[in-house]
């Protein structure tokens, strides 16, 4: 009988590549809180304001099919490197730049660079890790997203305020990440579903993305990741200007009261939902994607409630909208295991590409330039409805505070596709194995318990 097997360097290849997913989201939340700054200087509208989130997305998604591909056929090492060196060096470019259109395309190359990344690690992570131990693997991985955001909403104001330029963050964030790119190179690969129960096929696989998009759990989940991240990436792109506009908070302090919401509790969304999905999954074989939906149900609830109780007492909007966001990361543990389960080895790095294609190109692209369009929307209609000669800061506050509304929608049509992801998962993870081991070559004997 062949067990599944943990790589013996497993643990130290995790911890670089959390360190390269932290400083991915570190680097990547950077224009959304010194968007403010931003827009005065160059009097943009919120919708430009969106294009900027969308304009990465958008690339970040095409780029990402090809490099997937990559992935699955080449180094991953080698591309997590040049990739990481990429997307820290134009971080720097960022703080260069003279002009919104150039800031611009500067945003569109780092999403290039960034694209590099998460197929390939999700991919190594699956050849590291036997199926029981992924999510908590992959939810300490997925520490890099709070974590960076908490260290992104945490300093990047201070530093602001400390050299007196908006552009200040974007230098000092490309140190780390052309640093830590060049241990990347050296990081020694396992081979292909080294962690899986059967021998794995190393031949190359026909109509790879067909294969994929055949699988029904897979692509309830692409719409359940399209519809998390419009949530996400609306949230992440506005929550900041919204506190400082509509409870009237300086940077700073609107930049902390974030990162407590979207950093902190990741924390401990990641961690504990990890380990709470290992164990459900342990003896319900859908557990986990039910435990998500669950999740997801808590989540929209809080998140519209702290938006329709309006100007309360900022703490209180502050700890409803935590807990919201707390059950939300168990998407991440839950979601991105289930696709290790129900995708062959060979294809994951294919699958992830897609998947975050699909949350990227129709889920994040979309979030922050619909809900800049609309926050513009809303705020000509309060400054009709008052009679008002002219736009105010009031009104943009009452018009982006009103679009945050779809943060909820968006999560409550999560929790949908989560379920009905849930209903033909164990028969698609059968599935699954049962390929594995017609991939067993003629005298290899596997034996089952």
């Amino acid at each position: 009988m062949q067990n599944s097997t943990q790589a013996a360097n497993a643990w130290r290849i995790l911890f670089l590549l959390f360190l390269a997913n932290l400083f991915n989201f570190f680097d990547r939340t950077i224009p959304a809180i010194i968007i403010e700054p931003i827009r005065m200087e160059w009097s943009l509208s919120d919708f430009q304001i969106g294009i900027i989130g969308t304009a990465f997305t958008i690339v970040y998604a095409i780029a990402g099919l090809p490099l997937g591909r990559m992935a699955d056929t080449g180094s991953r090492s080698k591309l997590m490197g040049w990739g990481l060196a990429a997307w820290s060096g134009l971080t720097a470019v960022n703080g260069l730049v003279g002009s919104f259109w150039a800031f611009l395309l500067v945003r569109m190359g780092i999403g290039i660079g960034e694209a590099s990344y998460a197929p390939a690690a999700n991919s190594l992570i699956g050849d590291l890790f036997p199926a029981h131990r992924r999510a908590r693997a992959m939810g300490i991985f997925m520490l890099g997203l709070p974590i960076g955001l908490l260290l992104a909403f945490f300093t990047i104001g201070a530093m602001v305020k400390a050299f007196d330029s908006w552009r200040a963050p974007f230098f000092i964030a490309a140190v780390p990440g052309l640093v830590l790119a060049v241990f990347m190179f050296f990081i020694k690969e396992p081979k292909r579903g080294a962690a899986e129960t059967v021998p794995v096929s190393q031949e190359k696989v026909d109509r790879p993305i067909r294969r994929v998009l055949a699988i029904p759990t897979f692509l309830w989940l692409v719409l359940a990741g399209l519809c998390f991240n419009f949530a996400t990436y609306a949230c992440n792109s506005f929550l900041v200007p919204m506190l400082q506009r509509y409870f009237l908070m300086p940077l700073h302090e609107a930049a902390v009261a974030t990162g407590i919401m979207v950093g902190v509790t990741g924390l401990f969304g990641l961690t504990l939902g990890g380990w709470i999905a290992d164990k459900i999954h342990q003896r319900v074989a859908n557990g986990r994607l039910l435990f998500a939906a669950f999740s997801l149900v808590v989540s929209t609830l809080t998140t519209a409630w702290a938006l329709h109780a309006g100007r309360i007492e900022i703490g209180v909007f502050v700890a409803v909208f935590s807990v919201g966001w707390l059950f939300a990361y168990t998407f991440y543990t839950c979601v991105y295991t289930a696709i290790q389960d129900v995708v062959e080895p060979r294809l994951r790095a294919t699958a992830m590409a897609l998947f975050f294609a699909g949350l990227y190109l129709l889920g994040g692209g979309l979030g922050p330039v619909v809900v800049g369009g609309l926050s513009d929307y809303f705020a000509r209609t309060a400054m009709a409805a008052a009679g008002a000669p002219q736009m105010t800061e009031a009104f943009k506050a009452i018009g982006l505070h009103d679009a945050m509304y779809l943060i909820p929608v968006a999560l409550f049509l999560t929790m949908v596709f989560l379920f009905l992801a849930s209903r033909c998962f164990a028969r698609d993870a059968q599935r699954m194995k049962d390929g594995m081991s017609a991939q067993v070559e003629p005298g290899i004997v596997v034996a089952t318990a």
